[in-house]
């Protein structure tokens, strides 16, 4: 099933089209397989590391990835649900500091990730095709069930790809 871009909100936009399989599902093991495998990858010693002032560090950017996650997942379950009610945002950069990063090592990180994932994906093998359809609004905008699964793949794609080329290139 493809989704029509002009039915997603401007600012997620750029997270879906970093996607490239159509199949949701597997776009969905595929991103997360893809963070995992860069996680372990990760030197201990980067792991703090910060690519300019005022960024997240390595660990705060995972634990940053995860919680969109969980509220993007939580998100498509209430739609899922036929739940009309009107969910607000969340600021990222207010979760972020919070998130306890600094005291988690890479690999229970990476576990933790793996294991989400995996729960993600149990969702969305619960939805019927009528739940994956529906919609409802969250941050002021309407989105539907398979955009938000979408937007997982691509949020997590999208932050794979800054920590490859901003905090890791080094160690190329």
């Amino acid at each position: 099933m493809l989704l029509n871009l002009d039915t997603i909100p401007h600012f997620y936009k750029n997270y879906i089209k970093q996607i490239e399989e159509t199949d949701l599902l597997q776009a969905l093991r595929i991103s997360g397989h893809r963070m995992v495998e860069v996680v372990h990858s990760i030197p201990v010693a980067r792991q703090d590391y910060r690519y300019a002032d005022g960024k997240w560090s390595v660990r705060e950017l995972l634990c940053h990835v995860m919680d969109a996650e969980r509220i993007f997942t939580y998100r498509a379950l209430r739609f899922a649900r036929n739940d009309k009610t009107q969910l607000e945002g969340f600021e990222e950069n207010d979760y972020a500091p919070q998130a306890n990063a600094h005291n988690r090592s890479l690999s229970s990180i990476a576990d933790e990730m793996a294991r989400l994932r995996a729960s993600t994906i149990d969702l969305y093998q619960s939805f019927s095709p009528e739940m994956i359809m529906r919609k409802g609004v969250a941050n002021k905008n309407e989105i539907s069930v398979m955009a938000l699964g979408f937007i997982i793949a691509g949020h997590e794609t999208h932050h794979r790809k800054v920590l490859v080329e901003r905090y890791l290139a080094e160690n190329k």
